[in-house]
């Protein structure tokens, strides 16, 4: 069945979890979601994971893509590039969330630059196992993967759902608050929570649950600050909330690999009833 108007409005790659995001035109989709999405991580000294729920100013350190890997950029103190670290590394455990995840470090001047950039002993380290960190089998198929994402390959919003929020809230967020990786256009809002299988491009994507949402979608992307420390949550938990928490966008595993764009139609395969369940 074809979705007639369903189609990929913006992708987004967020290659350094929680710092800046490249919007790209298309990409490669496999096991661990999009090429370079989240293969990079920020530690603290002892390789716990840090994001902008514990420093908001992780925001403002723009990422770009290089050839040999990446570059760092925040005002006022230039730019760094990094290189992705040879693969025969040693690597050093790192946790994110309850996972122990093998990974590469990238040396001491993306430490110190990090460091100084953010206010305090950080490293950066590098995934070249893609395979090593299996997404929850609770919700995902057997096999499924994710890299240095919360908890799934692919995050997807659709426009349309964000524009019914913004009705309801006293001023309005961009989609870059929650940083999903495939924004749709073109469905009814909350159709998505229905959705179970998409094709898009050569791609098949298995939708698996509602994206909890938590501090970092009060902050403005582009200034680190909190307009308002409620919202959007606030509105989210009195129509959006469910089992684990108030929810906005879908996660998904890839069940199929493929090359996606902006502008692929969207065809949901397969629909069921809605995902989001009381609390």
């Amino acid at each position: 069945m074809t979705d007639q108007g369903f189609r990929i409005a913006a992708l987004h790659v967020y290659p350094v979890k929680s710092l800046g995001m490249i919007p790209v035109t298309q990409g490669w989709l496999g096991p661990c979601g999009l090429d370079d999405d989240r293969r990079w991580l920020v530690v603290d000294p002892d390789g716990r994971f840090l994001t902008q729920r514990q420093i908001a100013r992780m925001a403002l350190v723009a990422v770009g893509r290089q050839p040999a890997g990446l570059t760092l950029a925040l005002a006022g103190q230039g730019t760094l590039a990094v290189d992705v670290p040879p693969a025969e590394s040693a690597r050093r455990p790192v946790r994110v969330w309850g996972d122990t995840v093998p990974a590469v470090d990238a040396g001491a001047a993306a430490a110190d630059w990090l460091s100084a950039a953010l206010g305090r002993p950080c490293r950066l380290v590098y995934l070249h196992d893609t395979g090593a960190r299996p997404a929850d089998p609770a919700y995902a198929p057997p096999g499924s993967t994710v890299g240095f994402a919360d908890g799934f390959a692919a995050l997807l919003a659709t426009t349309e759902s964000l524009a019914a929020l913004n009705d309801a809230l006293p001023t309005p967020v961009p989609m870059d608050r929650f940083r999903p990786n495939i924004v749709i256009s073109g469905a009814p809002a909350w159709a998505e929570d229905e959705w179970r299988l998409l094709a898009i491009g050569s791609a098949v994507l298995r939708i698996v649950k509602p994206c909890s949402r938590c501090v970092m979608t009060t902050i403005d992307q582009k200034t680190a600050q909190i307009p308002d420390p409620r919202e959007p949550l606030q509105t989210l938990s009195r129509t959006r909330r469910a089992k684990g928490g108030v929810m906005f966008g879908q996660n998904a595993a890839i069940l199929h690999p493929g090359r996606i764009a902006v502008g692929d139609p969207v065809t949901v395969l397969e629909r069921g009833p809605s995902n989001l369940l009381p609390a």
